[in-house]
């Protein structure tokens, strides 16, 4: 679950205050607004990338607003798939095992597992540079994805690939959100995305996030 209560961040001029919601466990929840009303200031704050001011960030039931990231258990693909360019497509995918000191022979697994699932097999020995907007996208999911978290938050990550990498795409957050069981928190500006993915769709007006629609 997540659970957001109260929340305001203040950054020069622009502020968030009061936002309040919540996506129940395993929901695959996105949540829609107009540009600049701060909706990826929200997913940081909630990754743990951003201090609020006010409020509480709560994730399967712990307050976790003062964690950092690293021990919140969230996933995290930022906009425009922000990946390591010095590293090989191997060793972003294994970052975040690395980081928590998971034994070698399991991240092994783990990298030719998520490799094979998204289409990433023959690029793994690649560096993280020149790669199209769907690869950069799928290695960011991958990264994000190779330490189950039980969270998961996607800012407009189908927002700089093909029609064809869009549906495959889709297909495996799909995939990835009923095997692992994540909770999921999805920006995006689009509303055919919404409907394809969305069994809550959150709209984010004028600092209040309400429910649009839910299935």
């Amino acid at each position: 679950m997540i659970a957001v209560e109260g929340l305001s961040i203040r950054q020069g001029e622009f502020a968030l205050d009061g936002v309040t919601f919540t996506v129940p466990t395993g929901v695959y929840a996105v949540l829609m607004g107009q540009t600049g009303s701060g909706k990826t200031t929200l997913l940081e704050a909630i990754a743990g990338l951003r201090r609020p001011t006010a409020g509480r960030i709560l994730l399967a039931g712990h307050d976790v607003t003062q964690f950092p990231p690293a021990i919140r258990n969230v996933g995290y693909v930022p906009q425009d798939a922000v990946l390591f360019k010095t590293m090989t497509v191997w060793e972003n995918i294994a970052f975040a095992l690395n980081v928590r000191k998971t034994q070698h022979s399991e991240v092994e697994s783990r990298v030719r597992e998520l490799a094979e699932l998204l289409g990433l097999s023959g690029l793994l020995e690649r560096r993280a540079v020149g790669l199209s907007g769907g690869e950069a996208q799928r290695v960011a999911l991958g990264r994000a994805i190779a330490f189950r978290p039980a969270v998961l938050l996607l800012d407009e990550p189908l927002n700089a690939v093909d029609e064809d990498t869009r549906d495959r795409i889709v297909e495996l957050l799909r995939g990835v959100r009923t095997e692992h069981k994540m909770t999921v928190l999805h920006i995006t500006h689009s509303n055919a995305e919404a409907e394809l993915l969305g069994e809550r769709i959150l709209r984010f007006d004028a600092g209040r996030v309400t429910v649009r629609e839910e299935r």
